[in-house]
């Protein structure tokens, strides 16, 4: 089995975007089957310990079983310790694979510390800002105390229709998608920005998003190849791709949500099983399981 750990940077808070709201992720991983209907992921799910001291898993594994850690920062610029950040980066150059995500604005701003490109991919409002300058600026228009980057792909609890950039990347593919590519992803009201750092030739945008409300194309996914050296990572816009409230609004969002949500993925089912073909399709190309 592939040793998965979902994990994020903020600890136990039943009113914040704890690993608890990654739940229908964790069963979807868990429930998966290989063709001879053996499981096919392990997964553990967790929050850090405490903010500002070392996390005791995320700080040492290097020393692990995992194969691959998705790593949702859903904290305010405090997620991660340089003892974090060194575990993190170790694990990654003994073939370990990453999938890390933010969201709008600073949320998961403790990012940017991360080595091997990963921090540099991930922009925010004060801290590694996007180089093109046209795009800071806000995009959603209706959520005014949330500044740029909060790009506005639709409300949470419906979907967007997702844009393949350059040859698709084996993650992309879908057998039961028109076209055999992904098409859907969940919508939120305010994503984050990404892009493939100008200096890592082992890093390419994969997959874009566009704003329902300016029309403004935006990065959704960057793909970091594996090498000898550095093991697979991806850069993903926003965690709100992968968390239960947009899989199913039913499930609840923290008191601090305001935006009314949307009934997209429950009346279209097609957007939430590509939503799931993807996750399965990362979960294997970081295990190094999936063919090009």
């Amino acid at each position: 089995m592939i040793n998965i750990l979902l994990q994020t940077t903020i600890s136990l808070n039943v009113d914040d975007w704890g690993i608890e709201r990654f739940s229908l992720l964790a069963q979807f991983l868990s429930d998966s089957r290989d063709v001879d209907g053996k499981p096919r992921f392990s997964v553990t799910a967790r929050n850090r310990i405490s903010a500002g001291q070392p996390d005791p898993v995320l700080s040492t594994l290097e020393d692990s079983d995992f194969d691959e850690v998705w790593l949702f920062a859903v904290d305010t610029g405090d997620g991660l310790t340089a003892q974090d950040c060194r575990g993190l980066s170790r694990f990654r150059q003994r073939g370990g694979g990453l999938m890390v995500t933010r969201d709008h604005m600073d949320l998961g701003s403790s990012l940017c510390t991360l080595g091997g490109g990963l921090g540099a991919a991930h922009h925010f409002h004060s801290k590694n800002k996007d180089p093109d300058e046209s795009r800071r600026r806000v995009d959603d228009p209706y959520t005014s105390s949330i500044l740029w980057p909060n790009y506005h792909s639709g409300a949470n609890g419906d979907f967007q229709r997702v844009h393949v950039v350059g040859a698709p990347h084996p993650v992309l593919q879908d057998p039961l998608a028109s076209g055999g590519l992904l098409r859907f992803l969940p919508a939120h009201p305010h994503e984050g920005s990404v892009s493939a750092p100008a200096d890592d030739p082992a890093a390419r945008v994969i997959l874009e998003g566009r704003s329902a409300v300016s029309g403004t194309r935006f990065n959704l996914a960057v793909a970091f190849e594996s090498s000898q050296t550095i093991g697979p990572a991806i850069a993903q816009s926003t965690f709100h791709h992968f968390c239960d409230y947009n899989w199913d609004v039913g499930s609840g969002a923290p008191s601090f949500v305001s935006e009314a949500p949307g009934e997209g993925i429950k009346t279209f089912p097609e957007a939430l099983r590509s939503t799931r073909h993807y996750v399965h399709n990362v979960a294997l190309w970081l295990a190094g399981k999936l063919p090009a």
